[in-house]
């Protein structure tokens, strides 16, 4: 072996034993598991166990792009999806419900134990009979099978609710910073990454939690990121997340719907540095505070009459109109039939060669049974809607063309033909978020004159495929009138319910 040949081995012998090293270091040992629902205490629905979505194990990564097979993060720990149960928002959860889902989860999480973290992914918003938050509830059931060392890391959407009890069982925690939710994978992979990266450096929980009530409780139809002033006042939000010596920071709207005390408007800020820490949660608390009144609907709002005259004038297609008080996606039943009562009395949809108008849409098994034996072209006369919410109209009459039927195991979806209006009929609720839900239904809605979605702010798709949208103050479990809302047990004084209110002074809580 001649010199040059040995200076290079002995030069590289350095690297080779780092290789060496990390090849062989443990991977940390992370779980998944949380449930997730959105839940109005407003609404008579409630939400039972076959209306949750169950996934465990290798099945959960579906919902976890950022932890793909090939993915830098999944290579970077050893992955146990335990379980998740998740739900399209509606009523509140009934106890046994719930107590079923913990004990599925529970058994779950201790087939892999131990664990050195947990990602506990959960809306935050949820509501269950006899109890008020759950989310705090469900952490310290998942403590009971992890123990309290391993982290936890906690991913929220926005209008959840932080109660202290949460706050003070998760170590790492945040939510979305957009509404609608556009970035709901890159606030989930942000909850992972910062997760791995305390536990590869070893520097364990961020030694500062500071936790800020804000007494704001307002719909999400008034705080869309997409105007101002929540476009601005979420801006703020990774200017801090950013800064030196903190960890995360999040802003939650909370959630209007529910009549409980940890409903209100939270920061909380994470972080090593206690002055940096402090000053990003006050600033955040100060900004949202100090634009509450500026927060007004994100589309023109008015009556459902005012709404279809303007629709009706409009050259604008399709031209969408929001049935905001029954909106599924908020936690109403999604089955009011005050709107679409009033629609089927509209003289100008009542002919065939009249405006066309989609409504997407309502439940009705019964009416949808009577499709299936009439089949396509055949002539049904039915009820539908009102068999959960039926305190503002009746079931529906529906006299009509079935124009199609779209089989599903899951949710068999029809639509009936009335006069010029196309009908969506469904097994079961189902809010109608993407153009493929209609382009499924051969209704091509990009050509029709009017849309009317249960729907509160158009979801994306939507919203960029609008000719132009206003929403209705249509009645239901989500309605928009806040201040008509019987309120009980939120914590007073609130903003909007306060408007003479003293500005408060933002006591920023560390939590251990």
């Amino acid at each position: 072996m001649n010199k040059k040949t040995l200076i290079c081995l002995l030069a590289a012998l350095p690297g080779l034993f780092l290789i060496s090293c990390h090849s062989s270091e443990k991977k940390p040992r992370i779980a998944i598991a949380g449930i997730s629902i959105e839940c109005s205490t407003f609404s008579p629905a409630q939400s039972e166990m076959d209306a949750f979505r169950i996934a465990r194990g290798d099945e959960m990564y579906r919902n976890y792009p950022f932890l793909s097979e090939d993915s830098v993060l999944r290579n970077e720990a050893e992955w146990f999806p335990a379980m998740t149960a998740s739900a399209t928002p509606g009523g509140i959860v009934t106890r046994e419900t719930y107590d079923s889902l913990v004990v599925q989860i529970q058994n779950e999480l201790r087939k892999n134990l131990p664990y050195d973290a947990l990602f506990f992914d959960i809306h935050g918003a949820m509501s269950v009979v006899g109890m008020d938050d759950p989310e705090g509830d469900l952490i310290l059931k998942m403590r009971e099978v992890i123990g309290e060392e391993p982290l936890i890391s906690t991913s929220m959407d926005l209008h959840g609710s932080v109660s202290h009890r949460l706050a003070e069982n998760t170590d790492l925690i945040t939510c979305f910073r957009m509404a609608p939710h556009e970035d709901r994978y890159i606030s989930k992979r942000r909850t992972v990454s910062n997760l791995l990266e305390r536990l590869q450096n070893n520097s364990g929980a961020p030694a500062y939690k500071a936790w800020v009530k804000v007494p704001i409780l307002l719909p999400g139809e008034k705080t869309s990121t997409r105007v101002e002033p929540g476009k601005t006042l979420y801006a703020y939000v990774p200017e801090v997340a950013d800064s030196e010596g903190v960890t995360d920071a999040a802003i939650w709207i909370s959630y209007a719907w529910a009549d409980e005390p940890r409903n209100h408007g939270t920061v909380v800020v994470t972080g090593d540095d206690k002055e940096a820490v402090e000053k990003g949660a006050r600033h955040l608390a100060e900004k949202f505070w100090e634009v509450r009144e500026q927060f007004e609907f994100v589309a023109p709002t008015d009556s459902l009459e005012a709404c279809l005259a303007a629709a009706l004038k409009s050259d604008k297609k399709p031209y969408f109109i929001s049935d905001m008080g029954d909106n599924p996606t908020a936690g109403g039943a999604g089955d009011v039939t005050w709107t679409l009562t009033k629609l089927l009395a509209r003289p100008e949809f009542k002919k065939a060669d009249g405006p066309t108008l989609i409504y997407a849409s309502i439940p009705g098994p019964e009416l949808v049974a009577q499709a299936k034996a009439a089949g396509e072209g055949g002539k049904v006369s039915g009820r539908a809607g009102a068999m959960v919410d039926n305190r503002y109209a009746p079931p529906v009459l529906l006299e009509g063309t079935v124009e199609k039927i779209l089989e599903s195991p899951n949710n068999t979806e029809v639509v009936i033909r009335v006069g010029s209006m196309r009908v969506i009929v469904t097994e079961k609720r189902k809010p109608y978020h993407y153009e493929r839900d209609f382009d499924n239904l051969g209704l091509a809605p990009r050509t029709a004159d009017i849309i009317v979605v249960k729907l509160g702010y158009l979801t994306e798709q939507l919203y960029d495929m609008r000719g132009d949208w206003m929403m209705a103050l249509t009645r239901g479990g989500v309605d928009q009138d806040l201040e008509k809302l019987p309120y009980k047990r939120i914590e007073r004084p609130m903003f909007p319910f306060d408007k003479d209110m003293e500005d408060p002074e933002f006591e920023v809580i560390f939590i251990d």
